[in-house]
């Protein structure tokens, strides 16, 4: 993607203005943005997190939901783009911007047997399809007698361990992923014909990539994860100069080309190393993080205060790469 595209697709997703040179922006409604990138792919911004939209005639597939308080936008926003009934979504992670829709959204669509919510097979099957990893159910659920994060209708309905979940939908294979980057409950999600890559928050271009130890993640799961979509993507090769290539979503932010996510691919891996030469001369995490080993990079991702500052970021390289097993 050219630099003029990126900035007017960062334009759209931040202040919902105009549409950039590559991309149509169909709507801007109630803080949403809605944008088109392939004939039958949109991505709907500002609704928690980047949610992907793929409509065809077996329905709508979504990846992620949004959060809760715009899962009501989320569906109308769907409404305006077409008549088909949404019949799957499918989470990249188990936090609150991603899954927080999921009950409303869900209860708005049919499953692939045509049941609208609440009718015949009961309300938690017979509305659209949740399509998770084991993870994001395990953290949206509870142990009997405990409570559980979110109610019975917002869980995932289909859930996977193994490393990849195929489906076909919409005359459009579609590859689910299952990463442990950001956190155990990762996913990617790959339309191989529209050529979308949705990335959850393994991206995040408003900030460093969050890397939650409580949760499984892990930095070395991150850069693997980040590999593995520089792999998958495909760059504007050999024209250059014309816009190309895989469209890469963060969960939040931007949308990416591939030399973009080789660039971030880089910054994380750079970082790494640094605090890992701190690490080997002995220095203790305090000092690591005086040292600024995210210097070059702090002043465009940096965030000295909100729920993820530098500090967290690398204090959170420094324990994966103690770890037990660690680099």
């Amino acid at each position: 993607m050219n630099k003029v595209s990126r900035y007017a697709i960062a334009a759209v997703l931040t202040l919902g203005g105009a549409a950039g040179v590559v991309f149509a922006q169909e709507s801007s409604q109630a803080g949403l943005g809605v944008l088109r990138l392939r004939p039958n792919f949109y991505v709907i911004a500002h609704a928690g997190s980047n949610i992907g939209v793929q409509i065809g005639e077996d329905g709508v597939v979504l990846v992620d939901a949004g959060s809760a308080d715009m899962s009501d936008q989320v569906v109308d926003a769907v409404k305006k783009l077409t008549t088909q009934p949404i019949r799957y979504i499918i989470n990249t992670n188990a936090e609150p911007d991603h899954v927080g829709g999921n009950e409303k959204v869900a209860k708005a669509g049919r499953n692939l047997n045509g049941t609208p919510a609440g009718v015949g097979f009961g309300t938690v099957d017979s509305g659209a399809s949740i399509l998770a990893t084991e993870d994001v159910l395990n953290r949206m659920s509870a142990p009997t007698g405990k409570q559980a994060a979110y109610p019975t209708a917002a869980w995932p309905t289909e859930t996977f361990i193994q490393e990849e979940k195929p489906m076909y939908l919409n005359d459009e294979g579609i590859e689910v992923l299952r990463e442990f980057a950001h956190s155990d409950a990762d996913a990617i999600v790959f339309f191989r014909k529209s050529d979308v890559i949705m990335a959850g928050d393994i991206i995040d271009t408003t900030r460093f990539p969050v890397i939650d130890i409580e949760k499984g993640g892990s930095i070395q799961g991150e850069i693997k994860a980040l590999n593995q979509l520089v792999r998958m993507a495909i760059p504007s090769i050999p024209l250059v100069w014309k816009d190309g290539g895989t469209y890469v979503v963060p969960g939040h932010g931007w949308i990416y080309d591939q030399p973009d996510v080789v660039e971030y691919r880089d910054m994380i891996t750079i970082i790494a190393d640094v605090v890992q030469d701190m690490i080997k001369q002995g220095m203790t995490l305090a000092q690591i993080q005086a040292a600024n080993p995210t210097q070059g990079f702090r002043a465009r991702y940096g965030k000295d205060s909100g729920p993820w500052t530098t500090n967290m970021f690398v204090e959170a390289i420094y324990k994966s790469l103690t770890a037990k097993g660690g680099k």
